[in-house]
């Protein structure tokens, strides 16, 4: 499997060129996720720096959105898109999707989620992958219209992802350690070759 991590500005500024030659149990680091927005009005303040540095340094890259229960689904999604300038060879771009608001219905809340992904699809070109935690997706979005998208699980502290269903990414743990990175960083494992990882990638 295909290690990587993702980072915001909770790991503060990194040095890249320590990272660079980072490995995994071993392997090397072979893609980067770095959040890029929150909500229809927050910029992730390293995000700029973190996803220039990770080009420049060879990494395949993603951005991801977080999403938030306060703004409407078409200002994040324009917001994301505003913001954030993927290029050919980076993965496709990420809603992380943790909660779901108490007032909404779970037919409403999966619409809202529907529709940040078509807006961004229609920018791209490609399916939005979907972050979560396994049993928020079992929950919340676990009908049939969500599985086209590409799947990064969150499941710490097990041998394996309990999840049934197919996935591409895996968050195994939050509590990693790499030179060039003060504190901790999450882990993730891409599920597949690197030949298939880039495959994933944006075409022109």
């Amino acid at each position: 499997m295909i290690h990587g991590i993702d980072i915001s500005h909770y790991q503060g500024d990194i040095d890249w060129s320590k990272l660079q030659n980072a490995t995994i149990e071993g392997q090397p680091l072979g893609f980067i996720m770095i959040k890029a927005t929150e909500g229809a009005s927050e910029m992730d303040e390293n995000f700029n720096d973190n996803f220039y540095q990770a080009r420049e340094y060879g990494f395949i890259r993603g951005a991801y959105h977080f999403w938030s229960n306060k703004s409407s689904a078409r200002d994040q999604a324009y917001y994301f898109l505003k913001q954030v300038h993927l290029e050919e060879g980076d993965l496709p771009p990420v809603l992380d999707v943790e909660y779901k608001p108490e007032e909404r219905s779970v037919e409403d809340f999966q619409r809202d989620i529907l529709t940040w992904l078509h807006i961004v699809e229609d920018r791209y070109h490609v399916k939005p992958i979907i972050y979560t935690y396994y049993k928020f997706k079992t929950k919340y979005l676990g009908t049939h219209v969500f599985d086209d998208y590409p799947y990064w699980i969150a499941h710490y502290y097990v041998d394996k992802v309990e999840y049934e269903g197919d996935w591409k990414f895996w968050q195994h743990t939050d509590a990693g350690r790499l030179p060039g990175i003060k504190g901790y960083v999450d882990f993730n494992l891409y599920n597949g070759s690197f030949y298939d990882l880039k495959q994933l990638c944006i075409k022109e």
